[in-house]
């Protein structure tokens, strides 16, 4: 897809992969809205682009609100792509979670994901064009102790992702998921003691900048790219689970967090 006038909508892009992906995809020529719940650092990303010549716009959403995806459709035109990249959620055992936080999980990043391009999808299917975009996470893929609702969440969206993608084949809408490695961003910061609870085996993987994501988001767009997993070493883990699945999860449990 070419992107030089095409609109796109990023979910989460107050900061780390959301902002740098909405400022990369406002670098090739794309109108940029940028959806987070901070309208403070959502104005800061916008003036980022536009003084470096780009076009965007900021749109203040609570995406764990339905009703407030439905007022942010009604309020923004439907996009070229779409990147639901929003997500929420600390690594914790079922147990020692509360209810409230297993819905907020739930909610961000998969019910904003599957509400808010249910919300669009009607019309880029009735135009036959657009691309979905859905960022995960490498739990999507290695199954890991110690984070039961955050992991759920990214196993249902991996689900949303392949379901799509069979839905919408032949329509002329296209469906990518990107999934990185440990991201350095806030996100460790933000979630205290999650990064502990990373096995030691997948330490193995390196971590990578949210400017690779937000260059692997964009070229999977440009691409037309259906799955595009980094670095190699997630995708080496990912093979081995499909390959061995015994022994990974053995592996994973083994250097992983216990009671």
């Amino acid at each position: 897809m070419q992107l030089a006038g095409k609109r796109v909508l990023v979910t989460g892009a107050s900061q780390g992969i959301g902002a740098d992906t909405a400022f990369r995809f406002a670098a090739h020529g794309a109108h940029v809205h940028l959806v987070a719940r901070s309208a403070e650092l959502l104005d800061l990303q916008v003036k980022r682009i536009t003084e470096f010549g780009g076009s965007a716009s900021a749109h203040v959403a609570d995406l764990a609100d339905a009703e407030l995806i439905r007022a942010l459709a009604a309020e923004v035109e439907t996009p070229d792509v779409l990147v639901n990249n929003a997500g929420a959620g600390r690594w914790l055992f079922l147990d020692e979670t509360s209810a409230d936080e297993l819905r907020t999980m739930t909610a961000v990043p998969y019910l904003a994901a599957l509400l808010l391009t249910r919300e669009y999808l009607g019309a880029m299917r009735a135009r036959g064009s657009g691309w979905i975009v859905n960022v995960n996470s490498p739990v999507s893929r290695l199954p890991i102790p110690g984070c039961a609702g955050y992991q759920s969440a990214r196993w249902a969206l991996r689900g949303l992702t392949a379901s799509l993608r069979l839905d919408l084949r032949g329509t002329g809408v296209g469906v990518s998921e990107v999934v990185p490695g440990k991201v350095s961003s806030e996100y460790f910061v933000n979630n205290p003691g999650a990064e502990e609870r990373i096995p030691a085996i997948a330490r193995l993987i390196p971590s990578v900048t949210p400017q690779r994501c937000a260059k692997a988001i964009v070229d999977a767009v440009e691409r037309e790219r259906a799955e595009h997993l980094f670095p190699w070493q997630l995708k080496a883990f990912e093979i081995s689970g499909r390959l061995f699945p015994g022994l990974t999860s053995y592996l994973a449990w083994k250097t992983g967090t216990h009671r």
